[in-house]
Parts: structure tokens; sequence; C-alpha cells
């Protein structure tokens, strides 16, 4: 059985729009080593539509991704 990483950081990108969300997203990632993951909360539509795209460009790997209760969408990204 495969272990869930667990998040090395979280963030919360509800209510925020493009692009700066994906801005958010390389700031974030920035801080941490190749291999750790980031949580991010990215809110339904044009966000959950294009961030996870442009990250997996960028060279870093989606490991979970999932709508919430309240709309909004779980990802956790690993750092490439």
């Amino acid at each position: 059985m495969t272990k869930i990483k667990t998040a090395d950081a979280v963030k919360n990108c509800r209510g925020v729009g493009c692009p700066m969300n994906m801005v958010y997203t390389k700031v974030e990632l920035a801080k941490l080593q190749s291999g750790q993951v980031l949580e991010l909360i990215l809110d339904d539509g044009p966000p959950i539509n294009n961030v996870p795209g442009s990250v997996i460009k960028e060279g870093h790997k989606i490991l979970e991704q999932r709508q919430l209760a309240d709309g909004a969408w779980l990802v956790l990204v690993e750092k490439g």
C-alpha cells in the first residue's frame, strides 16, 4: 500500500482569481525542496481548470485532486 504524502506547506487560494493564484502557487513552490508537497486550495472554474496544468508544465507532479464539500478543490502538488 502506498503511503499518501502529507503536505509540507498549505496555500489557500479561495477567492483568488487568475493569474494571481498561479503566482501564489509558484511563490509557495519556490520555498520547498524537490519532493516536498504543497497543498493548494483552489476555487472551482478557471482556477482548477488552469493551475494544475500550469504546475505540470513546470515539471511538478499532481498527487491528488479532489473537490471539497464547499465546491473548492484540494490539490496536492509534489515539487519536481
